[in-house]
C-alpha cells in the first residue's frame, strides 16, 4: 500500500516547505537588489505565472496519476522518456550532497552566534567570522590547508544529516507531522526580524522603496528576465523530482490545480517577506543595495553578518538576532533538504522494488559520505563549481526535455484534465497551461541555457579559472555526464540481474495512461450501479 498524505493541509504544506528554500532567505532578496527592487520583483511574478505554475501542476498531477516518482512518471508519459526521469533523481541527489553542507554551516553560525556578542560594529570581523570557522581556503586543492577539516563542522553536518534522515524516515506520513513546525517556524523568524527592521529604522522608507518600485530601465536588461526566469524555475521544487514524488502521495480526490496557486504564492510571499528583512536591515545599520549582492552564500555568511554586529549598541542583543536569523536558515533548508531526498529514495524504492525506509537511509549514508568532501578546506570551491553546474545546466536542460516530452511526444490536454478532474472554484485553463507547456516554457529554458553556455564559452568552457582545471572537469563535466547518464547506468544494471529482468517484465505489462482511464471510467461505472440498484430496492420495499 502505498503512503499518503495525512490531508490536504499536509500536502501544500510539505510542498511549501520544499519550495521555500534557502534562495528565498538569500537570492531573490540579493537580484531585487542588484536589479531595482521591484522591477526584479514584477519580473519574477511574470515568470512565476505563465511558466513556474504550470511546471508545478504538470510534474504534480504525473506523479499523482503514475503512483510512483520521477522515472516511474515520465514512463507513463513516454516509454523512452524514463532516463529524463532518473536524469531528474540523479540531478537532485547531487544537489542533496551538498544542501547538506549548506545546511550544516546554518546549524554552525547558530553555535557561534554567541560571537557577534563580542564584534559589535566590528564589520571586518563580523565578515571573516563564517570563513575562518569553517576553514575554507577558497581553493580546489586537497594538498595543505585543503585537505584540512573543522571538527565543529563535522559535529554540524552529522547534526545536519540525523534531522534530515529524521524527518523523512516515515515517508510521507513522517513528512505530514514534521512540516506543522519546519513551515511555520521560519515564517516567525521572519516576522520577528522584518519587526526589527521596522522599529527605529530612519532608512525605513529608503529600505522599501528600494525593495518594491520599480527602475523602469531595468526591464530592458535581458539579464534580469533571465534571473527571473531561472529563479523562478529553481523555487518551486519544479524538476527535482520531488514534485513527482510528493504527488504520487496524493489521494485522486486532491485539487492540484487550487493547490499549486497557494504554494506557488505562498513561496512568492515568504520571498518578498525575506526581502524585506534584508532591506531594512542593512538599510537600518546605514547600509543600501550597493552593499548587496546577489550570491546567496556571499549575503548570508559574509555580508548580513557586518549588519548584525551593527543592529545595536548592545552586543549581546546582536547576538540573539543573529542566533534568529540563522535559526530561521536552518528550519527553512531542512524542508527543502528531506524533500530532495524523499525525491530520490521514491525513484530508486519504487524501481527496484525495495523497501522504503532501509532505501531512504541507504541513500542518506552514501550522501553524507560524499558530502564531506565539501567540508574540507577545498570544500566550498568544490561546491560553488557543482551548484553552478547543476543549477545552471543540468536543471535546464531536464526542464526543456520534460516539456517537450510531454509538450509534444504526449497529448498535454491528458495532463490538464488530471490537473483539473476535481476542481469546480478554479480551472486551469486550457490555452494557458498548453500555450506555456508546448511553447512558453520550452522556449524560455532553451534561451535560459543557451545564455548561461554562452557565458561557459566566453569563459573558455570553465565556470571560474581561479579554480584548478581538474577539478572544474571533475565536479562540472564528469558530474553532469554522469547525471545524463544515470537512466542508461540503471538499464544496464537491470538486464545483468536477474531481479532486474523480472522488473522489467513485470514493468512491460504496466497499463498506459489511456488504459488507466479505462480501467478507473470502468469502476466508477461498477460503482454506480449498485448505488441505482439500492435505490430501487428501497423503492420497492
Amino acid at each position: 500500500m502505498r503512503d499518503k498524505w495525512n490531508s490536504r493541509g499536509a500536502f501544500i504544506l510539505a510542498s511549501i516547505g520544499s519550495a521555500v528554500g534557502l534562495g528565498n532567505a538569500w537570492r531573490f532578496p540579493g537580484l531585487c537588489a542588484k536589479y531595482g527592487g521591484g522591477a526584479f520583483l514584477v519580473a519574477y511574478l511574470i515568470c512565476m505565472v505563465i511558466l513556474g505554475i504550470p511546471l508545478l501542476m504538470m510534474e504534480t498531477a504525473i506523479g499523482r496519476k503514475a503512483q510512483g516518482g520521477a522515472p516511474k512518471a515520465m514512463r507513463l508519459i513516454n516509454k523512452k522518456a524514463e532516463p529524463v526521469g532518473w536524469a531528474a533523481v540523479a540531478n537532485a541527489f547531487v544537489i542533496l550532497t551538498y544542501y547538506a553542507v549548506v545546511f550544516a554551516w546554518c546549524i554552525l553560525m547558530c553555535f557561534v552566534a554567541y560571537k557577534f556578542a563580542g564584534s559589535a560594529k566590528s564589520d571586518e570581523g563580523a565578515s571573516s567570522l563564517w570563513e575562518n570557522t569553517i576553514g575554507t581556503t577558497w581553493k580546489t586543492s586537497f594538498f595543505g590547508d585543503g585537505g584540512k577539516i573543522s571538527l565543529l563542522l563535522v559535529i554540524c553536518l552529522g547534526i545536519a544529516w540525523a534531522l534530515i534522515y529524521g524527518c523523512i524516515r516515515n515517508g510521507a506520513s513522517q513528512v505530514s507531522k514534521v512540516v506543522k513546525y519546519t513551515v511555520f517556524l521560519p515564517v516567525i523568524m521572519l516576522l520577528i526580524l522584518a519587526v526589527k527592521g521596522f522599529i527605529n529604522n530612519p532608512q525605513l522608507g529608503e529600505a522599501l522603496k528600494a525593495l518594491f518600485v520599480p527602475k523602469w530601465k531595468e526591464f530592458g536588461d535581458a539579464e534580469l528576465w533571465v534571473n527571473a526566469m531561472g529563479q523562478s524555475f529553481y523555487s518551486l521544487s519544479i524538476m527535482m523530482a520531488i514534485m513527482f514524488a510528493y504527488g504520487s502521495y496524493l489521494k485522486k480526490s486532491s485539487n492540484i490545480a487550487v493547490d499549486s496557486i497557494i504554494i506557488a504564492f505562498s513561496d512568492l510571499a515568504i520571498s518578498v517577506l525575506s526581502g524585506i528583512v534584508l532591506f531594512t536591515t542593512m538599510y537600518q545599520t546605514g547600509k543600501t543595495v550597493n552593499n548587496m549582492s546577489a550570491s546567496g552564500i556571499a549575503t548570508a555568511y559574509i555580508i548580513y553578518p557586518t549588519a548584525i554586529v551593527n543592529l545595536t549598541n548592545i552586543g549581546v542583543a546582536n547576538a540573539i538576532f543573529g542566533f534568529i536569523f540563522y535559526f530561521m536558515l536552518c528550519t527553512l533548508a531542512i524542508d527543502s533538504a528531506f524533500s530532495i531526498l524523499e525525491g530520490v529514495a521514491t525513484a530508486v524504492s519504487d524501481k527496484f522494488r525495495l523497501p522504503k525506509r532501509k532505501t531512504t537511509l541507504t541513500i542518506a549514508i552514501i550522501a553524507a559520505l560524499i558530502s564531506v568532501i565539501y567540508i574540507t578546506g577545498a570544500g566550498v570551491g568544490y561546491l560553488d563549481i557543482v551548484d553552478n553546474w547543476t543549477n545552471q545546466y543540468t536543471l535546464i536542460i531536464i526542464g526543456i526535455l520534460e516539456t517537450l516530452i510531454v509538450g509534444w511526444f504526449f497529448r498535454p490536454k491528458k495532463v490538464l484534465d488530471e490537473i483539473n478532474k476535481n476542481t469546480t472554484k478554479f480551472k486551469m485553463p486550457r490555452w494557458w497551461f498548453e500555450t506555456s507547456i508546448r511553447i512558453i516554457a520550452p522556449i524560455c529554458l532553451t534561451f535560459l541555457f543557451i545564455w548561461q553556455f554562452v557565458v561557459l564559452c566566453k569563459n573558455g568552457f570553465r565556470y571560474d579559472k581561479n579554480y584548478n582545471l581538474a577539478a572544474e572537469i571533475i565536479a562540472g563535466w564528469v558530474v553532469t555526464a554522469l547525471v545524463f547518464a544515470s537512466g542508461f547506468i540503471v538499464r544496464i544494471i537491470l538486464h545483468k540481474t536477474k531481479k532486474g529482468q523480472t522488473i522489467l517484465e513485470l514493468e512491460a505489462q504496466e497499463p498506459s495512461w489511456d488504459e488507466i482511464d479505462e480501467v478507473n471510467e470502468l469502476a466508477d461505472e461498477n460503482q454506480s450501479i449498485p448505488e441505482i440498484e439500492d435505490v430501487q430496492a428501497v423503492d420497492n420495499n
